[in-house]
């Protein structure tokens, strides 16, 4: 059976939204499937067997019905610095390869996303491949997109953000641009995150597939769902009028913000970049969150620089709750110490908000491990990711309102989000799955799916 990858005219054009979606579709219609993407880039990250990925391909193997782990994403960059970031390779930080210059990390990077995905394609029926921004981007060297296609031999599917406008130019300029061997590959396009009738469309399909041979494979909707954002913080949060109201600064380096999606439907989320956006805050209910950061001595400075740490301690001293989220513990202590330029590449300190009596210094060896976290009289299933030692070594610490707390993922729990907030949440993942592959089912032609990739299903 052929691999499948998918690839898109933009970044942000639905390439991991499909992945999942075509994961549980697959997965369901009783085909052994397993998620890759070659390289990616995200300080949403988890903790797997072997290391850690990207949130995007941890999702899509849950989707699939199998255990993640790091051959699904070989080589995840996490960005701390606006030209820099660190380099993790089969789950593990590679910080030679961080170190080296990007045009000569090339031929380093190749050997362990070629060995992962043959691994994967040994082990499993199919293998469904993320493509990694744009294939057409000629200015690079790209391995992720064309050279990994040729290598998996793959059916390529190339997939445009038609909400954005523009997609026909989209699909269009992108085949003409790709290199021949990709080009022969991109056996069918997806017109995705449509809204409006999709009877207009034509005769734009059908042009297209007379100008270029990629079959017309199908029109997505733009529908509402709970997936966690792969990139950044979700934008969703609870409408009901008796929901608490949550602040979450907006970290320039927040790292692991896929964690509050849970959180985002049982709360009024406030992202915030002003210290204006602490106000008006109710003691018996509300919540002040520090996220995780992948830069916490940078990511303190932009608090400072905004009056939010200023916001933060006031809202303390008014009653209000706080929680610190491994980066958001550490600047809960009173200093983080950097002197071996762990995060960012130089050496740094900062006093931290002095909420807690903590102090954190940074260490090379980082911490990666899923652990089983005691609070609230309950055990919560977790996982730590991070280079900063917290002096006296609690996980979980409490003191009056402020909490500071090594571990991610607390939030996605129900019992834990009821315990801090007295609100009733259900887990939304699975029902997530499952309309995703549903709009698969009723959007994409998915008899052409099967012939394409010889899949044989009972019907």
């Amino acid at each position: 059976m052929k691999p499948l990858m998918v690839l898109g005219c933009t970044s942000d054009a639905g390439k991991s939204w499909l992945v999942t979606a075509m994961c549980r579709w697959f997965a369901r219609e009783g085909v052994r499937v397993a998620p890759f993407k070659a390289q990616n880039m995200s300080n949403n990250a988890r903790v797997v067997e072997g290391g850690e990925i990207g949130v995007a391909q941890w999702l899509q193997a849950k989707a699939a019905g199998i255990e993640p782990d790091v051959r699904m994403n070989p080589v995840l960059l996490k960005p701390e610095a606006d030209t820099q970031s660190q380099v993790v390779v089969r789950g593990i930080v590679d910080r030679e390869l961080s170190a080296t210059p990007w045009e000569h990390r090339h031929d380093a990077l190749w050997a362990p996303m070629a060995e992962s995905f043959d691994e994967l394609r040994d082990a499993f029926d199919l293998v469904i491949i993320e493509g990694a921004g744009s294939p057409a981007e000629i200015n690079l060297r790209d391995q992720v997109n064309n050279r990994m296609i040729g290598h998996a031999d793959a059916v390529g599917l190339l997939a445009s953000d038609i909400d954005r406008g523009g997609s026909f130019a989209h699909l269009y300029g992108t085949w003409a641009l790709v290199p021949p061997a990709t080009r022969d590959r991109l056996a069918g396009y997806v017109l995705n995150r449509f809204r409006g009738d999709a009877a207009l469309l034509s005769p734009g399909p059908e042009r297209l597939t007379e100008l270029t041979g990629m079959a017309f494979a199908g029109v997505v909707p733009l529908i509402e769902h709970d997936l966690p954002r792969e990139e950044g913080a979700n934008e969703k949060s609870s409408r009901r009028s008796d929901a608490p109201t949550v602040v979450i600064p907006r970290f320039p380096f927040g790292s692991n913000l896929d964690e509050f999606h849970l959180l985002a439907t049982v709360a009024s989320i406030r992202w915030a970049t002003t210290a204006a956006e602490f106000g008006g805050l109710d003691p018996e209910r509300d919540l002040v969150v520090l996220p995780g950061s992948k830069h916490v001595v940078a990511d303190l400075e932009w608090m400072r620089q905004r009056g939010i740490d200023l916001a933060v301690r006031g809202a303390v001293g008014r009653g209000i709750r706080c929680v610190g989220v491994c980066g958001g513990a550490m600047m809960l202590g009173s200093t983080i110490e950097d002197s071996q330029g762990v995060e960012g590449g130089r050496r740094a300190s900062a006093a931290g908000l002095g909420l807690l009596d903590h102090h954190t210094v940074m260490s090379t060896t980082k911490t990666i491990e899923r652990v089983n976290l005691e609070a609230f009289g309950r055990t919560y299933p977790g996982y730590e990711i991070r280079y900063g030692e917290l002096s006296g070594g609690g996980r979980f610490v409490t003191q009056g309102g402020v909490t500071a707390t090594t571990v991610h993922g607390l939030f996605e729990q129900p019992r834990f989000l009821e315990d801090l907030l007295g609100v009733q949440a259900e887990h939304v993942l699975e029902s997530t799955f499952e309309l995703l592959a549903d709009t698969v089912e009723a959007h994409l032609d998915a008899g052409w799916l099967r012939s394409l990739l010889e899949v044989s299903v009972n019907e």
